[in-house]
């Protein structure tokens, strides 16, 4: 009869496969639910038999590039505890930053502002609007089912009010306007070479091909339509992007155009408003 896994075995084990020392302590941080510090101090820990398997195949996933959100169903976003799947893009932090400008701008527009969160997966940027600001009417647009019910669930699950439709940008807002519009839409050039890597989340998520550019130019030219006068519409875009995406937003009449950085200190949020 073979010894019980312990944490220091465990870690070793991910370790030789090929994971690094944080990957390798996050993949069984998230499985068994403790944090690093846990596992430092736990090192002779025993793993049960079911929790040694579930390990063994992560593990494997992992090493075949799945992201350890999927793994677990679940990621943070903006304190919110979020789950996801192979319908919905993983919430990166990066996003967060579309979040803090929109929530800086809110107050600003009327007691009870209308957003719509564009292209919304698992509703993480409606979801953490709704929640740091209730009195917000939010509504969330996916062309993806699959991502449209993981949204509904998670607005369910935390107890938020979200309006959830089904369609391509902006065809189910026919007649619609709203004071802010938000969107971190596919925009990863289709030959781009990191694609590989993140071939478990979807494809029309991360991008719209070509040049990446094509859901950008959709979203900024419909957006005057849809947005009251003084409205803002916010962008997640490439570090690559930002001269691009201000230009589409100039071209469209937009003023007060400016810039975000993400985390990294890259260009990544870009946003304009409505004249009037």
């Amino acid at each position: 009869m073979s010894s019980p896994l312990s944490v220091a075995a465990a870690l070793a084990q991910a370790r030789l496969a090929g994971l690094d020392r944080l990957e390798s302590q996050l993949l069984l941080g998230t499985l068994l639910g403790v944090d690093r510090a846990w596992l430092l101090s736990h090192d002779d820990q025993a793993l049960s038999p079911e929790q040694a398997a579930r390990f063994a195949d992560w593990l494997v996933q992992r090493l075949q590039d799945v992201p350890l959100a999927y793994l677990a169903g679940e990621k943070e976003f903006h304190g919110l505890r979020l789950r996801v799947n192979a319908h919905t893009l993983v919430p990166r932090p990066d996003t967060e930053t579309l979040v803090d400008w929109a929530l800086e701008l809110l107050p600003g527009l009327g007691p009870t502002p209308r957003v719509v969160d564009l292209g919304t997966g698992s509703g993480a940027i409606a979801l953490a609007l709704k929640h740091a600001h209730p009195a917000a009417t939010v509504s969330a647009v996916d062309l993806s089912e699959g991502a449209l019910a993981m949204a509904a669930e998670n607005a369910r699950r935390l107890g938020l009010d979200l309006e959830c439709l089904a369609g391509d940008w902006w065809q189910p807002l026919a007649g619609r306007r709203f004071e802010l519009i938000v969107s971190n839409p596919p925009y990863i050039a289709g030959d781009d070479p990191h694609l590989p890597a993140l071939r478990h989340e979807p494809r029309s998520a991360l991008t719209p091909e070509g040049d990446g550019l094509a859901a950008l130019r959709t979203l900024v030219a419909g957006a005057p339509d849809h947005l009251v006068p003084g409205g803002w519409l916010l962008l997640e875009h490439g570090y690559d992007q930002a001269e691009a995406v201000a230009a589409l937003l100039a071209e469209a009449g937009f003023e007060a155009i400016a810039l975000r950085r993400d985390l990294g200190g890259q260009p990544r949020i870009s946003g304009g408003r409505r004249p009037g």
